[in-house]
């Protein structure tokens, strides 16, 4: 690392050694060289005479030995990056250097390059999110019958179990991988199609011949690594496609920041948290903290990542007919910081599912200090079954919950809101028998416990089974700081 310079924090600090190396300017580099490599050789298999079989392999034996110097030194001179590695292949390749990029626009290279490093960024992605749903589904079938407090604007409201909480985060996860899944349907090569989106110079080359033309279009998308090829393009790849990326990805980052900011107060109550390593240090000064600093780092990246679709969305609109330029430098920093920050928000995902801690006891504790208030609906509708007026009852209850909370607040009193309904003789059960309808809060749960039951068995383990050879692969999810 060279410390006198700026170093990138997503690439010094958080994110995989994979999804850096897909960004890299070697991967991107050679494969310039491989799509020239596959116009070459399409060319020649669809008999274009001025491309010979040599020329192709010579040009296949120097993908990988790139001077980057003669590049670099060429760019200062003609201020252009595709030509500067247009010469410097062409100075290893002296038998094929008069057909390097024949036909082609800047956009040939650079596009097919850009199209393929998104799919494999975004199958890193897949399988990155497929471990954290994973971690959640076990998370949630070890916790399920587990009760816990529920709250609505981050007040005391009816018990949940701490699994059901968490198919929450599941459900919001499996929404973006629904996105993905789409998402890749609509990744397509850009192929050969000319300075324009004509194809104008291959018809020139092909004498005309349109079927040659449509299939060199094809036969270089199969080889770069495609199925297909967009059907029609101006000079770039449809920058729609790049705000339809953007908003997948920050939709992930909006999933994570949510699951972060809810363990964060958790652990606020004590009840639930991150992994807490045995030398981690949570404060220099308070050496009792244990802070959620995961959790705090995925919000903050998550943040980030929320905020970069409106980039995207502003390039697809002033794409100006065919193309401007505007949208080149804007998007050699967006797009690979879209796709490493959600590298590095799923690489905490996984660190953090894959050993959460709950703490039963205090959850106990909070649910203990809020039953009485936990079980007025159920007074409430004890009490119309007893003749009473649904409206009078909620009134009074209402009343005395009130009462019963400012007495905790201001004068740390205990919930006394039982011994008040009992007093008030329009409440029609004495203690005892208000006592015996709260009974235990695991029977205020509802159906808590087998809703996670039946969500993890009929939404999330068809699609980890489905994927079960993504997810049994190995995923780096270990914190570098």
């Amino acid at each position: 690392m060279n410390r006198d310079i700026y170093q990138e924090p997503l690439v010094s600090r958080y994110t995989s050694r994979a999804m850096q190396e897909l960004f890299s300017e070697r991967y991107k580099f050679t494969h310039w060289r491989k799509c020239w490599v596959a116009l070459a050789e399409a060319q020649h298999e669809l008999g274009l005479t001025a491309v010979t079989a040599e020329m192709v392999a010579e040009l296949k034996a120097h993908i990988d030995d790139i001077d980057y110097d003669v590049a670099a030194a060429k760019e200062r001179e003609i201020r252009h990056d595709v030509m500067a590695h247009v010469f410097a292949y062409g100075q290893q390749c002296p038998l094929a250097e008069p057909i390097i990029h024949l036909g082609a626009t800047s956009q040939f290279v650079v596009c097919n390059t850009d199209l393929l490093i998104q799919k494999r960024a975004l199958r890193l992605i897949k399988g990155a999110l497929l471990k954290v749903i994973a971690n959640l589904a076990n998370f949630c079938e070890n916790n399920k019958d587990i009760a816990t407090l529920g709250y609505t604007h981050y007040q005391p409201a009816q018990p949940t179990t701490v699994g059901k909480r968490n198919t929450l985060y599941l459900q919001d996860l499996l929404m973006d991988l629904d996105y993905i899944e789409h998402l890749e349907t609509q990744i397509k090569a850009r192929g050969a199609k000319g300075t324009v989106g004509t194809q104008a110079t291959f018809i020139e080359l092909f004498n005309g011949n349109h079927e040659k033309v449509r299939e060199l279009d094809r036969l270089i998308s199969r080889k770069i690594g495609f199925d297909e090829a967009f059907p029609v393009t101006g000079q770039t790849y449809p920058r729609k496609l790049d705000m339809k990326t953007a908003e997948t990805l920050s939709g992930i980052g909006a999933s994570a920041h949510k699951f972060a900011v809810d363990l964060r107060l958790l652990s606020n109550l004590k009840v639930q948290e991150e992994p807490f390593e045995s030398k981690q240090v949570g404060s220099s000064a308070m050496a009792y903290k244990r802070n959620p600093m995961r959790a705090e780092r995925m919000t903050g990246l998550a943040r980030k990542l929320m905020g970069l679709p409106i980039n995207f969305a502003a390039t697809a609109a002033n794409q100006w007919f065919e193309r401007t330029l505007d949208d080149s430098a804007i998007r050699r920093m967006d797009m690979a910081q879209a796709f490493l920050l959600t590298d590095a928000i799923l690489k905490l995902y996984i660190n953090i599912t894959s050993n959460m801690v709950v703490y039963p006891k205090q959850i106990e504790k909070h649910l203990r200090e809020e039953l009485p208030f936990m079980a007025t609906e159920k007074i409430l509708m004890a009490c119309v079954e007893r003749g009473n007026s649904r409206q009078e009852m909620h009134e009074v209850i209402r009343e005395h919950s009130v009462a019963s909370g400012l007495a905790v607040k201001n004068n740390g009193e205990s919930n006394n809101l039982l011994e008040l309904l009992a007093r008030d003789s329009r409440i029609p059960f004495d203690r005892v028998e208000l006592e015996s309808l709260i009974g235990d809060y695991q029977q205020f749960t509802g159906r808590a416990s087998m809703q996670t039951t039946e969500f993890l068995r009929e939404q999330v383990k068809p699609v980890l089974e489905r994927y079960k050879d993504i997810v049994a692969q190995d995923v780096d999810a270990s914190l570098s700081v």
